[in-house]
């Protein structure tokens, strides 16, 4: 559950992010997203990005926890 709710207010935090970079690079002053719709895409598309790395390293440190546990290595 924590997440899920970091992924989606990481995910949120990366669409300014992405949106920032763009504007630098192409020169613009703003960006239209053409709608809630694809705003919503693009947030739901961070929230599984960051969701997937948030599992994984969730994954990795349970196996560490593990690791020092098993000393018969």
């Amino acid at each position: 559950m924590i997440r899920a709710a970091a992924a989606g207010v990481i995910g949120f935090i990366l669409i300014f992010i992405e949106s920032m970079i763009v504007m630098k690079l192409k020169g613009y002053a703003t960006i239209e997203f053409g709608g809630l719709a694809p705003f919503i895409n693009v947030w739901a598309m961070n929230f599984f990005f960051v969701f997937a790395i948030l599992t994984q390293v969730n994954n990795w440190y349970m196996n560490k926890e593990s690791l020092k546990e098993d000393n018969s290595f």
